[in-house]
């Protein structure tokens, strides 16, 4: 059983810790965070999203999702559609910038995970994905028992 954790958190960590390395090399010369990313990349693929929706998209909270977007606006990459002083379910959209940038990242996106799965069938794809998905809502449960 010792063995079992130890492979698995140190397997996750490791995968992580690789990510955030990744995100943060390719965005290096847009002058972007690792945060950054997954902001982008989803308002590419669905232009319109509001703050809220990004924080359940991206699986982060609202603090963390408000310093990315005012970054992200700030910078020319996005705008919002809303001029109320809470915008948190207001429309988000890509500039001209956001959008090369959005396609560059999903682009970036796709190649990384057609590298990280080689070998990898697609049944084993499959499997891995539905794993972790019901590990994920395992360990999910579990802190729910502790409280917010």
């Amino acid at each position: 059983m010792q063995e079992r954790f130890e492979a698995f958190t140190i397997l996750i960590a490791k995968i992580g810790r690789a990510i955030r390395k990744i995100k943060t090399e390719e965005m290096a010369e847009f002058d972007l965070k690792s945060p950054h990313v997954s902001c982008l990349y989803y308002l590419y693929k669905e232009d319109g999203l509001t703050a809220a929706a990004l924080c359940e998209r991206c699986d982060e909270d609202k603090a963390a999702i408000s310093r990315s977007l005012e970054y992200l606006e700030a910078n020319g990459f996005l705008s919002c559609l809303s001029t109320a002083k809470k915008r948190y379910k207001a429309p988000l959209v890509l500039t001209e910038k956001g959008k090369r940038t959005g396609a560059y990242i999903a682009a970036r996106i796709d190649e990384v995970l057609l590298e990280a799965s080689e070998g990898l069938k697609e049944e084993d794809r499959r499997i891995l994905y539905q794993s972790l998905t019901l590990i994920s809502n395992n360990l999910q449960k579990i802190c729910d028992r502790y409280g917010e």
